[in-house]
């Protein structure tokens, strides 16, 4: 007889005490990450990134951020960066299944960097301690954009980060970056021979669909990195608190309609503020004019 494959992919198996209370070696190894950290906070500077909304970030570090995947994946580095510097602790970022197949040094280096697999029972842990963490529901699919996709969300019907946030009345801080999807430019559209040439050869190599990559340039028609300004905001605070009269379904698509149309606003605000700053290409002749954040 024939085996039913399920659909539901597996969940790798996370030691959950592990999670909080980490073994001698990985706290060695973050202690390192977070010097690391440190020592380049010139450098970061140096690059000026746009960051408005750090006062929506509650004190107390209790609280899911979410938001966009962009090209080059600097939203991650760059928001977990800024979270530190305000309110003084780590950013526990929750990641695709593949990296649960780390192993080795590379294991343990994910780990300390605070980043965990994705999966409901460890995400209650780090919310019964109070941790900050982030998240992108687009996932891995969310990176490659195709011509015509750049600062859109693509989150198919994802609600698992609503659904644990209103169980665990855990405030959502919506947040977004533009910058990171122009760093390379997509000459092939979605639908096209191109993807459908991608979309082949990921799951010939690797066995998923998900993550097929466009046709793109840099400076030119090379793959220099075009220069870019980052643009952050944080968003004010989604309350996730279910009222009574509101069933738990209803409210979890609420909370998660509303995180979507704030992140979709931030971007297009930040889009707006791109556009009027000469300082946007990196420009430094043009950097004392930039764009600044509001008081």
């Amino acid at each position: 007889m024939a085996r039913t494959r399920s659909a539901t992919p597996p969940v790798t198996p996370q030691d959950i005490d592990a999670i909080i209370n980490q073994p001698a070696r990985i706290q060695a190894i973050r202690r390192t990450v977070e010097a690391v950290a440190d020592a380049v906070t010139p450098m970061v500077e140096a690059y000026r990134p746009y960051v408005e909304g750090l006062d929506n970030l509650p004190a107390d570090g209790r609280f899911l951020l979410v938001g966009n995947h962009t090209q080059i994946g600097v939203e991650a580095p760059l928001i977990a960066f800024h979270v530190r510097r305000v309110i003084g602790r780590r950013v526990r970022l929750l990641t695709d299944r593949q990296f649960g197949k780390l192993r080795g040094p590379a294991k343990d280096l994910f780990a300390a960097a605070g980043a965990l697999v994705g999966a409901p029972e460890p995400v209650r842990e780090l919310m019964r301690h109070n941790e900050p963490i982030v998240v992108f529901p687009g996932g891995g699919r969310e990176i490659p954009k195709f011509k015509g996709e750049e600062y859109t969300l693509r989150w198919q019907g994802r609600a698992g980060f609503a659904r644990l946030a209103v169980e665990q009345n855990y405030p959502i801080v919506p947040v977004g970056l533009v910058g990171g999807d122009d760093v390379y430019r997509s000459v092939s559209r979605r639908g096209g021979s191109w993807e459908r040439l991608s979309v082949a050869m990921a799951q010939r190599f690797s066995g998923r669909t998900d993550m097929v990559m466009p046709l793109q340039h840099g400076i030119g028609p090379t793959l220099i990195p075009r220069p870019q300004r980052m643009y952050l905001r944080f968003g004010a605070p989604v309350d996730t608190a279910k009222p009574d009269d509101v069933t738990t379904e209803e409210w979890v698509a609420t909370v998660r309609r509303q995180t979507q149309q704030s992140i979709e606003q931030i971007l297009a605000d930040l889009l707006a503020v791109r556009a009027d700053d000469p300082y946007r290409h990196l420009n430094p002749l043009a950097w004392r004019h930039g764009a600044a954040p509001p008081d």
